[in-house]
């Protein structure tokens, strides 16, 4: 499953701000909360993929550093514990010369258990040449690199429920004071990287982010 695609146009021009972008290549691939359904809706597929279930991909950055959350296996209500499964390969692309939809750099994260003790690993990011290893929900620091897996609210908002009188009445009945997303959790994956180790000149970046299932689906 591939998320979708989200440009920065960081190269010289500072003022802009990201931008999610599908592009032709990548339209019918593109996956966000419960798609494709038939493996990851309990509406489609009794037994759901949730831990592969790709939810939203996130970037933004600093004057320093390029930061990108990937968020996935939600919403869950609050209540909920995270997802963490040892089968399931997390991997953030991130094109910054040549063909965009090719990857020049490729974040690999998968989540293992030392014991019943859940940790995470990531190899691939850019500013360190050596894999970041350590518990969930904890800062993992190695030089000007950060890395963290764990639970946390759905940064996505939106009235799904305006959304959906909207389409069926014809008339926008979007709120800005409902969110569906509000008090759900996704377990996610944030990197923080040096800016000097990602950008390529003046070149935007394409970042996206898929996950695959050894041995297949459970």
């Amino acid at each position: 499953m591939v998320a979708l695609r989200t440009w920065l146009g960081l190269g010289g021009a500072l003022a802009l701000i990201p931008a999610v972008l599908v592009s032709t290549d990548y339209a019918t691939r593109a996956a966000d909360h419960l798609d494709p359904p038939t493996r990851t809706d309990k509406d489609f597929d009794p037994i759901p993929d949730v831990p592969a279930d790709i939810a939203d991909v996130f970037a933004w950055y600093t004057p320093t550093s390029i930061i990108v959350a990937l968020t996935f296996a939600g919403p869950q209500p609050n209540n909920m514990p995270p997802t963490y499964d040892r089968d399931v390969l997390y991997t953030i692309n991130i094109s910054n010369a040549g063909a965009r939809t090719d990857p020049e750099i490729q974040i690999r994260c998968r989540f293992g258990f030392d014991g019943q003790s859940p940790g995470m690993q990531c190899t691939g990011i850019p500013g360190t040449n050596a894999p970041v290893v350590g518990p969930v929900q904890t800062v993992l620091q190695q030089g000007e690199v950060k890395v963290i897996g764990g639970i946390f609210e759905d940064p996505f908002f939106f009235d799904l429920l305006g959304f959906r009188e909207t389409r069926s009445t014809g008339t926008l009945a979007i709120r800005n004071t409902r969110d569906f997303f509000r008090n759900q959790n996704d377990t996610s994956i944030v990197i923080e990287m040096p800016r000097s180790a990602v950008l390529n000149n003046n070149q935007p970046l394409d970042i996206w982010a898929e996950t695959a299932r050894f041995g297949g689906q459970k």
